[in-house]
């Protein structure tokens, strides 16, 4: 299709840049794990320390931490997913589903310090791992939490002015964080004016039905391109209620630029938007399906455990 033409792209491939650059700098294991959901690789390549998870006898980069500066986030999907900051009506809450290293929610976090930034991972070796060799510590107002992210909303009263969905473990997303009813539960917990921003991986036969069924509840759209120089990612930003206008959407990134001080200038990012009509099938196939669970909502909660445990 036409948007996966433009966008082609891979999660792992987002940090091969690095790897290519650094080629001739000396790599070291400094510590692996085999937990129940992943088997776990921390290198160190100066001055990066890298967290991979192994599948399939693959390598797929889950973080990367600059050891130097801590508001660094050299995977350029990461900067991208920052995006979400000029859509939000507040930027007083923010929720993380999918942790990793905790780049992420540690830079926002940094930027925005009176800012509630609670960081979800599925994994409790990988955010162990993250406060180990990733710069991940516990401070007021930051909070790392180890549960299921469906979950953990299904459980919470919380509302919150950003989402971000990065919950990647090596090539595959768990199919129960793709669905109509879980983009529902994500919706319920928006506060007014919310937005929710996602890595959605375009190399994937489920990439259209994937954006149709984030559609199928947040109907407002947008894509970012980010590149590498060797593949590129999207990211998508998706949310209720009327299109937030070009001009109105600079206007915001001036100022939160300014007001936060932001290493990623939300206005330069802005350059990159771009709107979708899911219902274009010039752009999504018209045969794509919307995702839904496949058993009712117990019996989801009772089954996730056992679906987010390792592949053979």
């Amino acid at each position: 299709m036409f948007i996966r033409s433009l966008f082609l792209g891979a999660l792992a491939g987002a940090v091969l840049g690095i790897g290519a650059a650094s080629a001739q700098q000396k790599e070291t294991l400094l510590e692996s794990q085999e937990s129940l959901y992943n088997n776990i690789y921390v290198y160190q390549r100066s001055p990066y320390v890298i967290m991979t998870f192994g599948h399939n006898k693959q390598l797929y980069t889950e973080s990367v931490f600059d050891t130097g500066d801590d508001r660094v986030l050299p995977v350029p999907y990461t900067q991208f997913m920052t995006a979400a900051l000029m859509y939000a009506g507040k930027v007083n809450s923010i929720l993380e589903i999918g942790s990793g290293g905790g780049r992420i929610a540690w830079y926002l976090h940094r930027s925005l310090p009176n800012a509630r930034v609670t960081s979800i991972e599925l994994d409790p070796a990988v955010l162990a791992l993250s406060r180990k060799y990733f710069g991940i510590r516990d401070e007021q107002n930051f909070d790392l939490e180890a549960r299921d992210g469906r979950v953990f909303l299904s459980q919470s009263k919380d509302k919150y002015d950003i989402i971000l969905i990065d919950a990647y473990r090596g090539p595959f997303v768990p199919f129960h964080l793709m669905t109509r009813e879980f983009y529902q539960i994500v919706k319920d917990h928006l506060a007014e004016g919310g937005v929710v921003a996602q890595n959605v991986d375009p190399n994937t036969m489920l990439f259209d039905s994937a954006v149709k069924t984030i559609g199928a509840v947040l109907p407002q759209i947008e894509f970012y391109k980010t590149s590498d120089g060797s593949d590129d990612n999207i990211v998508t930003v998706a949310y209720d209620g009327a299109e937030r206008k070009a001009d109105d959407l600079a206007t915001v990134a001036s100022e939160r630029d300014k007001a936060y001080d932001l290493r990623y200038s939300l206005a330069s990012m802005l350059a990159e938007r771009k709107r979708v009509d899911i219902n274009n099938t010039q752009a999504i196939d018209a045969n794509a399906k919307v995702l839904t669970d496949d058993f009712a909502p117990v019996d989801a909660l009772k089954s996730i455990e056992q679906h987010n445990r390792k592949m053979p």
